[in-house]
C-alpha cells in the first residue's frame, strides 16, 4: 500500500533450475504452475502496490507475465546459481526498481514453493509489521520437533544430545519455539539492505504465526503432493469430509 514514505511491493524469486524438483515452479499444481498461486496471492492483497517476479527463465517469465506480475528483466547469471543467496537476488531486484524511479518503502517477499498460504496471511503479516514498527517480520509455524525435548545434534563420539538442553517438567514450562515456513517475509526497506549486506539475523524479526496446514514448503515430489492434497482438501465442503458408519 503506497505511503507518504513509499510503495509496498510483493518479490517472488523464481529461478529455472531445480535439482530436488526440476522445473517445480512452472509445475501444475491443482490446475495452474505452482508460480502463479503466489502471484495471484500478492495480487489478492490490498497492501500490494505491485507485485514484481525476478528470474533467469524465459518460461517462469511468460508465465509470470500471464498472471499480471511485472518481469523487468532476466535475472543475471551470477545470481541464478544453487550458490546465489537469496537476499542478494531481492536487493538487485529493488535496485533496479528504485533505479527506474520507484520509491519503496516496503517489501514482502513471496517464495513461488509456499502455494497454500493466503492473501490473508501476507495482509496479516503487513499490518503486524505496521503495528509493531517491525523491521522485519517473518512467517513461522509450530514445528513438529522441539529443540528442548525432541531436537537432537549428534555429539563428536557419535552420541545424540538434545539441542537445547534444560530441566523443564513439562513442555508448556518451555519456551515457545517457532520454525520459518518461508512464507512470507515483510521487510523494511533499509533492513533489506542491511540484511544483504550483513546477513538475514543481522535484523531484529517478528513472527507471524501460520497453521502447519499452510507452510508446506515445497522441495521434492513428496511435498508436492502433499500441498496438492492439501489444496483440494482445504476446497471441499466439510462434510465430505465427515466420515459416515
Amino acid at each position: 500500500m503506497s505511503t507518504d514514505s513509499g510503495l509496498t511491493i510483493a518479490t517472488i524469486c523464481a529461478r529455472g533450475g531445480s535439482k530436488g524438483l526440476p522445473r517445480k515452479n512452472v509445475r501444475p499444481l491443482a490446475g495452474k504452475p505452482l508460480i502463479v498461486h503466489s502471484i495471484e496471492q500478492a495480487r489478492a492483497c490490498a497492501a500490494v502496490d505491485g507485485v514484481y517476479v525476478s528470474t533467469d527463465d524465459a518460461e517462469i517469465a511468460a508465465i509470470a507475465e500471464a498472471a499480471g506480475a511485472i518481469v523487468p528483466y532476466r535475472r543475471p547469471a551470477e545470481l541464478a546459481s544453487d550458490a546465489a543467496g537469496k537476499l542478494p537476488v531481492i536487493e538487485h531486484l529493488v535496485q533496479y526498481l528504485e533505479a527506474s524511479g520507484l520509491v519503496i518503502a516496503t517489501i514482502i517477499d513471496l517464495q513461488p514453493t509456499s502455494p497454500l498460504r493466503t492473501a490473508d496471511d501476507i495482509a496479516g503479516a503487513w499490518a503486524l509489521s505496521g503495528q509493531t514498527g517491525a523491521e522485519l517480520v517473518v512467517s513461522v509455524t509450530e514445528p513438529s520437533h522441539n529443540p528442548y525435548y525432541t531436537l537432537v545434534e549428534a555429539q563428536s563420539d557419535g552420541t545424540l544430545a538434545l539441542c537445547k538442553p534444560a530441566a523443564f517438567a513439562r513442555r508448556q514450562d518451555a519456551p515457545a519455539v517457532w520454525g520459518l515456513n518461508g512464507a512470507i517475509y515483510v521487510w523494511r526497506r533499509a533492513a533489506l539492505a542491511r540484511a544483504a549486506r550483513d546477513g538475514f539475523w543481522s535484523v531484529p524479526a517478528r513472527a507471524y504465526p501460520m497453521p502447519r496446514e499452510r507452510s508446506v514448503d515445497i522441495d521434492d515430489r513428496f511435498d508436492f503432493e502433499l500441498a496438492e492434497w492439501l489444496y483440494r482438501r482445504a476446497l471441499r465442503p466439510e462434510s465430505e469430509d465427515s466420515t459416515h458408519v
